[in-house]
């Protein structure tokens, strides 16, 4: 299996782990020009923006370091155009998760980095 087809089978899984906990997924592997969002989902109200980061384990780092500013600014920038392309209001509460996957452990950060869409 090549890390693309890694990347989006764990992305599945996560959005599993998501639903278990309540989210209900809007959208999965949303692309735009500026770059992607790995899933969309809405918990009650709240829009979520979440990335999905993998490790086998975590000798070489943890799975959210990999979610530095350019990456966050790019998740920032699609979400923009995720809002005007669905006509949501930018006063819509919202938030960027990440799910960090160590081997077989999930674990949800909530509200992990600011919106940066300017």
């Amino acid at each position: 299996m090549n890390k693309r087809q890694t990347g989006r089978d764990y992305e599945r899984q996560a959005a599993l782990f998501l639903e278990e906990k309540g989210y209900r997924i809007l959208a999965c592997n949303y692309g735009t020009r500026y770059g992607e969002i790995d899933l969309v989902a809405l918990e009650g109200e709240v829009l979520c923006f979440v990335e999905v980061k993998y490790r086998r384990n975590s000798s070489c780092g943890w799975p959210q370091e990999a979610v530095g500013w350019q990456k966050q600014r790019k998740i920032s920038y699609a979400a923009t155009v995720y809002l005007m392309k669905e006509k949501i209001p930018l006063d819509r509460p919202m938030r960027f998760d990440v799910v960090s996957i160590v081997g077989d452990a999930f674990t949800l950060i909530k509200d992990a980095f600011p919106y940066t869409g300017d």
